[in-house]
């Protein structure tokens, strides 16, 4: 799992006095990420340790920003991850299929 970003680019410029800026991301290496994880992660019943998902630290600011959270609200940061997890519109990026 390689844990890095994967932005592959980023534009920047200026539109009415408002500076843009565009970052392209590319998820398939998460998606990899997810898909060996749900191979070879013990997530079986009973275990203390559950990997629950991966998520790029980008696509987690696009959800906080979208719900309008804090990254130090680490409270509301839980349930925002929690919920988007749990959407069948993210499905792909969990690996246990348990219930919170």
């Amino acid at each position: 799992m390689s844990g890095l970003s994967n932005k592959i680019n980023e534009n920047m410029y200026v539109d009415d006095d408002k500076l843009i800026i565009k970052r392209t991301h590319n998820a398939n290496q998460m998606l990899e990420d997810a898909a060996h994880a749900r191979e070879v992660t013990d997530n079986s019943f009973g275990t203390d340790y559950k990997h629950v998902g991966n998520v790029d630290m980008a696509l987690l600011g696009v959800w906080l920003k979208e719900a309008g959270v804090e990254w130090t609200d680490t409270h509301a940061v839980k349930e925002v991850l929690k919920k988007k997890l749990m959407s069948n519109e993210f499905k792909s990026l969990r690996v246990w299929e348990g219930a919170y």
